[in-house]
């Protein structure tokens, strides 16, 4: 009997921190959100604005690995590919992975705009550089031609 009691008074206090008990697994739920489903979420997005996009004269890369041409688009799910000269075969979009010639202008555009922005802050500084370069030696010559002047002054008034 003394055992029951001492049951019934735990019980009144595990109520209050039934609460306490689900956080662990809401914080889980919250962490799985942000680190697996949001980015795959992210990624199918990305894929399926690619697939959309696909035109004729494309190349692309197959899930198996087969890169080829798209010759005709059939309808918005379905495309023809040349695999080899002569060869065509008619895919699901979904079965394409990627875009190699897409991609390649892709990089090769934003190397260019690196490359430019590098060369316009090169001038920039090399601008900055030659106005500070003609500047201060101006400002250091006139300073020391005032400072002559006015020694010039003082020790002639000193000799009046």
């Amino acid at each position: 009997m003394f055992f029951i009691s001492d049951a019934f008074a735990d019980a009144g206090s595990s109520q209050s921190a039934g609460f306490m008990g689900f956080l662990p697994i809401i914080a889980c739920v919250a962490i799985l959100y942000f680190l697996l489903i949001r980015p795959q979420q992210k990624r199918q997005k990305q894929h399926q604005e690619l697939i959309s996009s696909i035109k004729k004269g494309d190349k692309v890369v197959t899930n198996s690995g087969i890169i080829a041409t798209v010759s005709k688009v059939i309808s918005e799910h379905e495309v023809v590919l040349e695999i080899a000269d002569g060869v065509h075969c008619r895919f699901v979009k979904t079965a394409i992975s990627d875009v190699v010639e897409n991609t390649i202008q892709n990089n090769v555009a934003k190397s260019v705009e690196k490359d430019a922005i590098a060369e316009d802050k090169a001038k920039i500084n090399a601008d900055e550089n030659a106005e500070k370069s003609v500047s201060e030696p101006a400002k250091v010559t006139s300073s020391k031609t005032e400072k002559k002047k006015t020694i010039r002054k003082v020790t002639s008034k000193k000799k009046n």
